[in-house]
């Protein structure tokens, strides 16, 4: 992406370009919208400085003056990772509580200058923070975190280190076929190899969201040396109830599997599964159901199985962490990532 100062001397140099190639000085800045004194004002910058000297040099650069002492800039910016949810007026006001005078104006300048402008900005600078130092963290700013986590996945927006970190599973409604029934596809992906699987069932209940995740899932990652940590679902009555008699709920407290749900009312913010729907609806089942007339579960689930083979290992991605990989090397690639956290795990607790 080009920046503001390479776009103005792009401008710059097409007018006088472009003047050239007219051999008119008045036709090329009536078309460019520039002024005769403009031009010579351009051409005689690139013939004594080069194309450097068409940099925008009008325009004023900081006054230091003006900035906070170095005391104060370093409260605010402390304050930013203690309270990364505060709001400059508030920083302000509990600043001066401590003696430190500065206006809600110089707050967001000593932010500005930080990159710490939005509360999206200081939760990632306390993330960072806390990566690298490590150290205790207050109450306020687990909260904090665990909100800002709830909310990127619930809109989308997936935090995830390596293969197993968390897991996304839907239902998808595949349809009704005469002498089978209803079709329901339980779907899982591991979002951040993008691995894919898939089984059908004849019904949606707690029972098959966990059969999904034993029969599949989790031998899938202990065939590499590999488990899962945590799994996102949206609010669905199979994913979602009594704790003490839910049985998908039960599968996971017993496989120490932690879930995360999606915002309320709003299922479609599972986005990775939705977009994967999307794709083996289009690419599977409406060519599927078109080339072969099916009379019961089990023949589906063969060609489901073949088509899910080829999603996971022949199938470039072009994911966040698949860059142009397939699904099932990228898996393979991330294993490193897994026993280095699992080492660190066991060093801890030695």
């Amino acid at each position: 992406m080009q920046t503001v100062q390479e776009k103005l001397i792009r401008n710059k140099l097409g007018l006088l370009n472009l003047a050239q190639e007219l051999n008119n000085v008045s036709r090329a800045c009536r078309v460019m919208g520039y002024s005769r004194d403009t031009f010579y004002r351009y051409k005689e910058a690139a013939e004594e400085g080069g194309v450097e000297a068409l940099l925008d040099q009008n325009r004023r650069g900081p006054n230091p003056k003006n900035r906070v002492d170095d005391r104060t800039e370093a409260a605010i910016l402390a304050m930013a990772l203690e309270q990364p949810t505060w709001g400059q007026v508030r920083v302000s006001n509990e600043l001066l509580k401590q003696g430190v005078i500065v206006s809600a104006t110089g707050v967001r300048s000593v932010w500005m200058r930080n990159g710490l402008q939005t509360m999206k900005h200081r939760l990632s600078a306390l993330e960072k923070k806390v990566a690298a130092e490590g150290g205790v963290l207050t109450e306020a700013q687990i909260v904090a975190l665990e909100r800002k986590r709830e909310e990127q996945e619930a809109h989308g927006e997936i935090e995830t280190h390596h293969p197993g970190y968390l897991g996304s599973q839907d239902t998808f409604y595949v349809g009704t076929i005469k002498g089978v029934g209803r079709i329901y596809q339980q779907t899982f992906i591991d979002t951040y190899s993008k691995v894919a699987q898939a089984k059908l069932y004849t019904t949606k209940t707690p029972i098959t969201a966990a059969d999904l995740l034993n029969d599949r899932v989790l031998p899938l990652f202990e065939s590499e040396g590999m488990g899962l940590l945590r799994v996102l679902t949206d609010r669905g009555t199979e994913y979602c109830g009594n704790a003490e008699s839910h049985e998908y709920q039960l599968f996971l407290a017993l496989m120490d599997i932690d879930h995360t749900r999606t915002k309320a009312k709003s299922p479609q913010t599972n986005g990775i599964c939705e977009r994967f729907h999307k794709t083996i609806l289009q690419e599977f089942y409406q060519v599927a159901f078109r080339k072969r007339l099916y009379r019961a579960l089990d023949e589906i689930q063969a060609d489901l199985d073949v088509w899910i083979e080829s999603y996971n290992k022949e199938r470039p991605h072009s994911g966040k962490h698949c860059d142009g990989r397939t699904p099932w090397q990228t898996l393979l690639d991330g294993r490193s990532v897994w026993k280095q956290k699992v080492d660190s795990l066991n060093e801890l607790a030695g």
